[in-house]
């Protein structure tokens, strides 16, 4: 079941209080945006949405509350090597991505052959798998239709 936002909320304030930090509303707000979001956004983006909402936020401080919510668990990211990356949040539902070299589109997929296939890998070779990212790198349908 998806979780709603409360209880992200609630979770984040739980990790706060644990860490001896103070609760802030940027750090929310930041939170609030990924989990309403339908794609992944970079820093500067999530900087736009926040902003709207509160004037009072610095980009600095969205970077310093990326780091922590990735940190913690709260989001994930991708590495975009010299672009940076894009975050997303965290759902706990496993997914790998496809990701366009062209216009960086991001296509999220799960396949269960995919995953049986890598719990074979790891056995093969004797080795114990925790957990794994999947980004493959290529170009979108559209891309593809505009070098047509």
């Amino acid at each position: 079941m998806a979780k709603d936002f409360s209880q992200y909320k609630e979770q984040l304030k739980e990790l706060v209080k644990s860490k001896g930090l103070k609760y802030s509303s940027q750090r929310e707000d930041i939170l609030k945006t990924l989990f309403n979001s339908k794609k992944h956004l970079t820093p500067e983006e999530i900087y736009t949405e926040v902003k709207k909402i509160n004037k009072n936020i610095g980009l600095a401080t969205v970077y310093r509350a990326l780091s922590f919510l990735e940190s913690e668990g709260l989001i994930n990211s991708i590495s975009f090597g010299v672009e940076g990356k894009k975050y997303e949040l965290n759902r706990g539902e496993h997914h790998d991505h496809m990701i366009c070299l062209k216009c960086g589109k991001i296509i999220e997929f799960f396949d269960e052959r995919l995953e049986s296939l890598q719990e074979i890998i790891a056995q093969k070779h004797d080795f114990k798998l925790i957990t794994h990212e999947l980004n493959m790198y290529g170009i979108c349908s559209n891309c593809q239709e505009e070098e047509s």
